[in-house]
Protein backbone atom coordinates (compact mmCIF):
# COMPACT_ATOMS: atom_id res chain seq x y z
CA UNK A 1 0.00 0.00 0.00
CA UNK A 2 1.52 3.17 -0.90
CA UNK A 3 0.77 6.81 -0.31
CA UNK A 4 0.56 9.43 -2.74
CA UNK A 5 1.41 12.82 -1.34
CA UNK A 6 -0.67 16.04 -3.20
CA UNK A 7 0.33 19.30 -2.87
CA UNK A 8 -2.49 21.19 -0.47
CA UNK A 9 -4.45 24.10 -2.13
CA UNK A 10 -5.52 25.32 1.30
CA UNK A 11 -2.81 27.57 3.05
CA UNK A 12 -0.96 26.10 5.75
CA UNK A 13 -1.90 26.91 9.15
CA UNK A 14 0.27 26.33 12.50
CA UNK A 15 -0.62 23.55 14.20
CA UNK A 16 -2.83 24.18 17.36
CA UNK A 17 -3.26 22.27 20.37
CA UNK A 18 -6.45 20.24 21.43
CA UNK A 19 -9.28 21.51 19.78
CA UNK A 20 -7.97 21.81 16.29
CA UNK A 21 -9.67 18.42 15.20
CA UNK A 22 -13.08 19.53 16.63
CA UNK A 23 -12.53 23.12 14.56
CA UNK A 24 -12.26 21.34 11.40
CA UNK A 25 -15.01 18.45 12.13
CA UNK A 26 -17.29 21.13 12.71
CA UNK A 27 -15.84 23.37 9.46
CA UNK A 28 -16.32 19.49 7.68
CA UNK A 29 -19.43 19.56 9.15
CA UNK A 30 -20.88 22.77 7.97
CA UNK A 31 -19.59 22.05 4.51
CA UNK A 32 -21.17 18.35 4.69
CA UNK A 33 -24.71 20.49 5.62
CA UNK A 34 -24.00 23.13 2.35
CA UNK A 35 -23.03 20.68 -0.21
CA UNK A 36 -26.09 18.23 0.96
CA UNK A 37 -28.60 21.24 0.21
CA UNK A 38 -27.25 21.66 -3.22
CA UNK A 39 -27.52 18.06 -3.85
CA UNK A 40 -30.86 17.81 -2.93
CA UNK A 41 -31.47 20.42 -5.57
CA UNK A 42 -29.73 18.92 -7.90
CA UNK A 43 -31.20 15.48 -7.14
CA UNK A 44 -34.17 15.32 -9.55
CA UNK A 45 -31.97 15.98 -12.41
CA UNK A 46 -29.79 13.11 -12.05
CA UNK A 47 -32.97 10.64 -11.95
CA UNK A 48 -33.33 9.30 -15.25
CA UNK A 49 -30.01 7.96 -17.41
CA UNK A 50 -27.98 10.33 -19.10
CA UNK A 51 -28.63 10.36 -22.77
CA UNK A 52 -26.28 8.55 -24.90
CA UNK A 53 -25.14 10.63 -27.28
CA UNK A 54 -24.41 10.08 -30.88
CA UNK A 55 -21.34 8.28 -32.05
CA UNK A 56 -20.35 7.54 -35.30
CA UNK A 57 -20.14 3.43 -34.87
CA UNK A 58 -17.69 1.77 -37.91
CA UNK A 59 -15.73 -1.38 -38.20
CA UNK A 60 -12.58 0.52 -37.09
CA UNK A 61 -14.03 2.15 -33.90
CA UNK A 62 -15.54 -0.73 -32.29
CA UNK A 63 -13.51 -2.28 -29.30
CA UNK A 64 -12.78 -5.97 -30.61
CA UNK A 65 -13.58 -8.57 -28.00
CA UNK A 66 -10.74 -9.35 -25.61
CA UNK A 67 -9.40 -13.35 -25.31
CA UNK A 68 -9.66 -14.36 -21.90
CA UNK A 69 -6.59 -13.74 -19.82
CA UNK A 70 -5.29 -11.18 -21.88
CA UNK A 71 -5.35 -7.45 -21.26
CA UNK A 72 -5.96 -4.65 -23.61
CA UNK A 73 -3.07 -3.51 -26.01
CA UNK A 74 -1.95 -0.10 -26.31
CA UNK A 75 -3.69 2.10 -29.08
CA UNK A 76 -1.29 4.23 -30.65
CA UNK A 77 -2.50 7.98 -31.08
CA UNK A 78 -5.29 7.29 -28.38
CA UNK A 79 -4.43 9.59 -26.07
CA UNK A 80 -5.77 10.15 -22.30
CA UNK A 81 -8.34 12.69 -23.54
CA UNK A 82 -10.24 9.71 -25.94
CA UNK A 83 -10.24 6.91 -22.82
CA UNK A 84 -14.02 7.02 -21.67
CA UNK A 85 -14.37 8.36 -18.04
CA UNK A 86 -17.47 6.08 -15.79
CA UNK A 87 -18.97 7.74 -13.09
CA UNK A 88 -20.88 5.83 -10.58
CA UNK A 89 -22.47 7.32 -7.32
CA UNK A 90 -23.00 6.10 -4.27
CA UNK A 91 -26.20 4.61 -2.22
CA UNK A 92 -29.36 6.14 -3.03
CA UNK A 93 -28.03 8.75 -4.98
CA UNK A 94 -27.82 9.46 -8.84
CA UNK A 95 -25.36 11.07 -11.26
CA UNK A 96 -26.20 14.50 -10.48
CA UNK A 97 -23.40 14.30 -7.71
CA UNK A 98 -20.91 14.13 -10.46
CA UNK A 99 -22.10 17.72 -12.13
CA UNK A 100 -19.13 19.26 -10.87
CA UNK A 101 -16.41 16.73 -11.12
CA UNK A 102 -18.01 16.17 -14.75
CA UNK A 103 -17.44 19.65 -15.36
CA UNK A 104 -14.20 19.84 -14.40
CA UNK A 105 -12.85 16.71 -16.39
CA UNK A 106 -14.57 18.23 -19.84
CA UNK A 107 -12.77 21.93 -19.15
CA UNK A 108 -9.55 19.74 -19.35
CA UNK A 109 -10.04 18.04 -22.39
CA UNK A 110 -11.89 14.76 -21.56
CA UNK A 111 -14.27 13.99 -24.61
CA UNK A 112 -16.17 10.68 -23.14
CA UNK A 113 -17.58 10.88 -20.18
CA UNK A 114 -20.26 8.60 -18.89
CA UNK A 115 -22.29 8.98 -15.44
CA UNK A 116 -24.44 5.75 -14.70
CA UNK A 117 -26.92 5.29 -12.61
CA UNK A 118 -27.78 1.74 -10.64
CA UNK A 119 -31.32 1.18 -9.05
CA UNK A 120 -31.77 1.72 -5.25
CA UNK A 121 -33.88 -1.01 -5.19
CA UNK A 122 -30.92 -3.63 -6.52
CA UNK A 123 -30.48 -5.90 -4.02
CA UNK A 124 -26.85 -7.61 -4.60
CA UNK A 125 -23.62 -5.75 -5.13
CA UNK A 126 -22.80 -8.43 -7.68
CA UNK A 127 -25.49 -7.98 -9.87
CA UNK A 128 -24.80 -4.04 -10.19
CA UNK A 129 -21.19 -4.84 -10.92
CA UNK A 130 -21.98 -7.19 -13.63
CA UNK A 131 -24.41 -4.14 -14.90
CA UNK A 132 -21.33 -1.82 -14.54
CA UNK A 133 -19.66 -4.61 -16.82
CA UNK A 134 -22.14 -4.40 -19.37
CA UNK A 135 -21.96 -0.61 -19.84
CA UNK A 136 -18.48 -0.98 -20.07
CA UNK A 137 -18.35 -2.89 -22.73
CA UNK A 138 -21.12 -1.12 -24.70
CA UNK A 139 -19.42 2.34 -23.93
CA UNK A 140 -16.49 0.71 -25.53
CA UNK A 141 -17.34 -0.35 -28.70
CA UNK A 142 -19.41 2.93 -28.82
CA UNK A 143 -16.51 4.67 -28.54
CA UNK A 144 -13.83 2.72 -30.02
CA UNK A 145 -12.13 2.21 -27.22
CA UNK A 146 -10.76 -0.44 -24.98
CA UNK A 147 -10.11 0.92 -21.83
CA UNK A 148 -11.92 3.01 -19.38
CA UNK A 149 -11.70 4.78 -16.67
CA UNK A 150 -13.86 4.99 -13.48
CA UNK A 151 -14.41 7.52 -10.44
CA UNK A 152 -16.93 5.93 -7.45
CA UNK A 153 -18.18 7.71 -4.87
CA UNK A 154 -18.77 5.30 -1.85
CA UNK A 155 -20.67 1.94 -2.83
CA UNK A 156 -20.32 2.99 -6.01
CA UNK A 157 -15.95 2.40 -5.75
CA UNK A 158 -16.88 -1.20 -4.20
CA UNK A 159 -19.62 -2.01 -7.27
CA UNK A 160 -16.81 -1.12 -9.33
CA UNK A 161 -13.30 -2.85 -7.35
CA UNK A 162 -15.85 -6.03 -7.58
CA UNK A 163 -16.00 -5.41 -11.48
CA UNK A 164 -12.39 -5.53 -11.51
CA UNK A 165 -11.36 -7.63 -9.51
CA UNK A 166 -13.73 -10.57 -9.61
CA UNK A 167 -15.55 -10.02 -12.57
CA UNK A 168 -12.80 -9.75 -15.35
CA UNK A 169 -13.12 -5.84 -15.06
CA UNK A 170 -8.97 -5.24 -14.85
CA UNK A 171 -9.49 -6.42 -18.87
CA UNK A 172 -11.30 -2.56 -19.39
CA UNK A 173 -10.34 -0.91 -16.26
CA UNK A 174 -7.22 0.89 -16.50
CA UNK A 175 -7.69 3.53 -13.67
CA UNK A 176 -9.89 3.22 -10.79
CA UNK A 177 -10.62 6.13 -8.38
CA UNK A 178 -12.83 5.72 -5.70
CA UNK A 179 -13.74 8.25 -2.90
CA UNK A 180 -14.43 7.56 0.19
CA UNK A 181 -14.98 3.53 -0.63
CA UNK A 182 -15.84 1.38 2.31
CA UNK A 183 -13.07 -1.52 0.77
CA UNK A 184 -12.56 -3.29 4.34
CA UNK A 185 -16.41 -2.55 5.05
CA UNK A 186 -17.32 0.57 7.31
CA UNK A 187 -19.03 -0.27 10.78
CA UNK A 188 -21.18 3.36 10.22
CA UNK A 189 -23.63 2.09 7.49
CA UNK A 190 -27.37 3.32 8.36
CA UNK A 191 -30.66 0.76 7.90
CA UNK A 192 -28.25 -2.48 7.93
CA UNK A 193 -30.89 -3.89 9.23
CA UNK A 194 -33.69 -3.17 6.55
CA UNK A 195 -31.42 -3.57 3.27
CA UNK A 196 -29.39 -6.35 1.76
CA UNK A 197 -26.78 -4.03 -0.44
CA UNK A 198 -26.02 -1.66 2.58
CA UNK A 199 -24.84 -4.98 4.83
CA UNK A 200 -22.46 -5.77 2.10
CA UNK A 201 -21.07 -2.47 2.89
CA UNK A 202 -20.18 -4.36 6.70
CA UNK A 203 -17.09 -5.17 8.00
CA UNK A 204 -16.61 -8.89 7.94
CA UNK A 205 -19.22 -9.73 5.33
CA UNK A 206 -18.97 -12.14 2.61
CA UNK A 207 -18.56 -9.49 0.09
CA UNK A 208 -16.20 -7.87 1.62
CA UNK A 209 -14.43 -11.16 2.62
CA UNK A 210 -14.34 -12.03 -0.92
CA UNK A 211 -12.50 -8.87 -1.71
CA UNK A 212 -9.89 -10.13 0.06
CA UNK A 213 -8.93 -13.27 -1.78
CA UNK A 214 -6.14 -13.61 -3.86
CA UNK A 215 -6.28 -11.57 -7.37
CA UNK A 216 -2.74 -12.74 -9.05
CA UNK A 217 -2.33 -10.45 -12.16
CA UNK A 218 -4.72 -7.64 -11.34
CA UNK A 219 -3.64 -4.68 -14.25
CA UNK A 220 -6.14 -2.17 -12.85
CA UNK A 221 -4.42 0.95 -10.98
CA UNK A 222 -6.23 2.04 -7.95
CA UNK A 223 -6.33 5.65 -6.35
CA UNK A 224 -8.39 5.56 -3.47
CA UNK A 225 -9.11 8.97 -1.90
CA UNK A 226 -10.36 8.84 1.72
CA UNK A 227 -10.55 11.60 4.63
CA UNK A 228 -9.99 11.71 8.40
CA UNK A 229 -13.47 13.70 8.69
CA UNK A 230 -15.30 10.90 6.91
CA UNK A 231 -18.09 10.27 9.52
CA UNK A 232 -19.60 7.55 7.03
CA UNK A 233 -15.84 5.29 7.06
CA UNK A 234 -15.74 3.61 10.44
CA UNK A 235 -12.51 3.29 10.62
CA UNK A 236 -11.92 6.24 8.54
CA UNK A 237 -8.76 3.85 7.70
CA UNK A 238 -11.22 1.28 5.76
CA UNK A 239 -11.59 3.63 2.62
CA UNK A 240 -7.79 3.07 1.95
CA UNK A 241 -7.49 -0.14 -0.59
CA UNK A 242 -4.84 -2.54 1.34
CA UNK A 243 -4.38 -5.90 -1.39
CA UNK A 244 -1.36 -7.60 -1.78
CA UNK A 245 -1.93 -8.43 -5.01
CA UNK A 246 -3.36 -4.60 -6.08
CA UNK A 247 -1.47 -1.66 -7.58
CA UNK A 248 -3.11 0.89 -5.06
CA UNK A 249 -2.39 4.14 -4.32
CA UNK A 250 -4.37 6.23 -1.03
CA UNK A 251 -4.27 9.41 -1.22
CA UNK A 252 -5.37 11.34 2.19
CA UNK A 253 -7.77 14.28 2.16
CA UNK A 254 -8.43 17.02 5.16
CA UNK A 255 -10.70 18.97 6.14
CA UNK A 256 -13.98 17.76 3.98
CA UNK A 257 -16.23 14.83 4.68
CA UNK A 258 -18.17 12.37 3.19
CA UNK A 259 -20.60 14.03 0.99
CA UNK A 260 -17.83 16.88 -0.11
CA UNK A 261 -15.45 14.31 -1.59
CA UNK A 262 -17.24 14.54 -5.24
CA UNK A 263 -17.55 18.02 -5.51
CA UNK A 264 -14.27 19.63 -3.63
CA UNK A 265 -12.34 21.50 -6.65
CA UNK A 266 -9.42 20.41 -4.71
CA UNK A 267 -10.18 16.68 -5.11
CA UNK A 268 -11.16 17.07 -8.51
CA UNK A 269 -8.08 18.28 -9.15
CA UNK A 270 -6.23 15.70 -7.51
CA UNK A 271 -8.40 12.97 -9.18
CA UNK A 272 -7.54 14.44 -13.02
CA UNK A 273 -4.04 14.35 -12.08
CA UNK A 274 -4.73 10.54 -11.30
CA UNK A 275 -6.46 9.88 -14.09
CA UNK A 276 -3.62 11.62 -16.42
CA UNK A 277 -1.18 9.74 -15.13
CA UNK A 278 0.12 7.31 -17.49
CA UNK A 279 1.47 3.83 -15.69
CA UNK A 280 1.05 2.62 -12.70
CA UNK A 281 5.12 2.30 -12.78
CA UNK A 282 5.14 6.24 -13.27
CA UNK A 283 3.98 6.54 -9.96
CA UNK A 284 6.66 7.24 -8.15
CA UNK A 285 7.84 9.89 -10.27
CA UNK A 286 4.33 11.83 -10.04
CA UNK A 287 4.38 11.62 -6.31
CA UNK A 288 7.96 13.23 -6.80
CA UNK A 289 6.55 15.99 -8.92
CA UNK A 290 3.79 16.57 -6.78
CA UNK A 291 4.80 17.01 -3.31
CA UNK A 292 5.16 19.68 -1.33
CA UNK A 293 8.50 20.61 0.34
CA UNK A 294 7.15 20.07 3.17
CA UNK A 295 6.49 16.54 2.63
CA UNK A 296 3.11 17.13 3.26
CA UNK A 297 0.62 14.12 1.80
CA UNK A 298 -2.82 15.70 1.95
CA UNK A 299 -5.63 17.51 -0.52
CA UNK A 300 -8.19 19.73 -0.27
Amino acid sequence: MKVLPFLSLRPRLPRLPGPRLSTALLGATVLELVVLTGHLAAYPFGLTQERVPQERRTPERRAPDLPQGQGPPSLPGSPAAERPVVLLHGFIDNRSVFVLLRRALARHGRRHLASLNYSPLTRDLRTAAELLGRHVEEICARTGQREVDIVGHSLGGLIARYYVQRLGGDHRVRTLVTLGTPHGGTAVAPGAGLHPIVRQMRGGSPLIEELRLPAPGCRTRFVSFWSELDQVMVPVGTACVDHPDLDAVNVRVTGIGHLALPVHPAVAAAVREALESQESQESQKFREDTAPSSGTSSVA
